[in-house]
């Protein structure tokens, strides 16, 4: 801290070139950040999705709706302790851009097969006695602005309604624990009947199974039932189904690293020669400060200081920018993207930048003779 100001002085002796330094490494650490805590929440929808659970729908497609008749069936297999219906009823609030996530269920089977996701007993007695009630997350109700009670108009991107529009009015009869479910869930009766297309049919269907080891036993064994049916059946975990949707994408980890690899692979010249180019300058005032009693080891952390200072707080506006950015994603894509270690390992990549560029100019100046610098050889 003693020579703080002067390194502080020495990053801004260059007022533009340093402005102009400092939005290439914000931006670098910025894509850096989004880019890697996009791949983190991929990852934990993954890793979070329970094992114990199966997700049942049709062997032909994932948008080929099932009939509710299979739900009788699926119950009778052994191993299978709840079964409950799913229908997509993803939609919009006022806007296309407000996002709400949802699903039409039956709230007591979907609450026996996912027992972590907490609703109070007023809520889901509510939710029996209110035809078109909805049970909505506590971030989303807090991004909106919505309390329970109120009614509030979703326009399906999806079902049309028995009225010919897509908006459906939904009471919000009560809030979900924050982090658990949802968005939203709406009772199942309520879309089914309404929809105009595709009645008595689901999405999928979610299991509950007894044992996690047994799931893609039971999974097959579900399976088998409507073997050779015109409604054949695929059953597998919601963390096999998150795996194979983003496969169908690509290698994700891959294209990300591969972005950001290049990203840092040409930051690194840019600093780098700009690093180099403000030592050339500052040889003569570099011999003063060797005159003046700096060591040839105290110049060159001198100089080491400026480049590690200068790339962490670059790095740090970047990376901060990502995380005020991660509540915006979560809401336009529907999971969590959230940097954690993410947020370290950027810095981590900052001082590995500073020593890289900082180090050769450092050196130089290390190797410095008074004489020669003063006197411009």
């Amino acid at each position: 801290m003693k020579f703080f100001n002067l390194v502080w002085a020495g990053i801004w002796r260059k007022r533009g070139r340093a402005i102009l330094t400092l939005l290439s490494i914000v931006n670098a650490f910025l894509i850096f950040g989004l880019l890697q805590g996009l791949a983190s929440g991929i990852d934990n929808v993954a890793k979070e999705s329970t094992a114990a659970v199966l997700m049942t729908f049709s062997k032909v497609s994932q948008i080929e709706p099932l009939p509710m008749g299979h739900a009788a069936q699926i119950r009778n297999v052994p191993g299978v302790t709840a079964v409950t219906p799913m229908v997509i009823f993803t939609g919009t609030y006022r806007t296309p851009t407000q996002y709400v996530p949802a699903m039409a269920v039956n709230v007591d089977e979907y609450l026996s097969v996912y027992p972590k996701v907490k609703a109070s007993a007023a809520a889901r007695r509510a939710m029996r006695e209110t035809r078109n009630g909805a049970l909505v997350g506590a971030g989303l109700a807090k991004a909106y602005g919505w309390k329970v009670g109120d009614t509030v108009p979703i326009r399906s991107l999806l079902w049309t309604n028995r009225d010919g529009t897509n908006t459906w009015p939904l009471k919000i009869v009560g809030l979900l624990a924050k982090g658990s479910g949802p968005g939203m869930m709406v009772n199942y009766d309520y879309v089914d009947e309404g929809r105009t297309q595709s009645k008595g049919t689901t999405s999928f269907f979610l299991l509950k199974t007894v044992d996690p080891k047994r799931a893609t036993q039971i999974g097959a064994a579900v399976d088998r039932l409507f073997a050779n049916s015109p409604n054949e059946t695929r059953s597998i975990t919601p963390r096999q189904m998150a795996q194979s949707q983003f496969k169908q994408i690509g290698d994700i980890a891959l294209v990300i690293n591969a972005i950001v690899g290049a990203i840092f692979f040409a930051l690194l010249f840019s600093v780098g020669a700009v690093m180099t180019q403000s030592m050339r300058e500052r040889i003569p005032e570099l011999a003063v400060l060797k005159t003046l009693g700096f060591t040839d080891g105290g110049v060159m952390l001198l100089l080491l200081a400026e480049t590690l200072l200068f790339c962490l707080f670059c790095a740090g506006i970047g990376l901060g920018l990502a995380e005020l950015a991660f509540p915006f994603i979560k809401q336009s894509i529907g999971f969590n993207a959230a940097a954690g270690p993410i947020l370290f390992a950027g810095l981590g990549f900052a001082v590995a930048l500073a020593v890289i560029c900082g180090l050769p100019p450092a050196l130089r100046a290390r190797r410095l003779q008074i004489v020669d610098a003063l006197a411009g050889r």
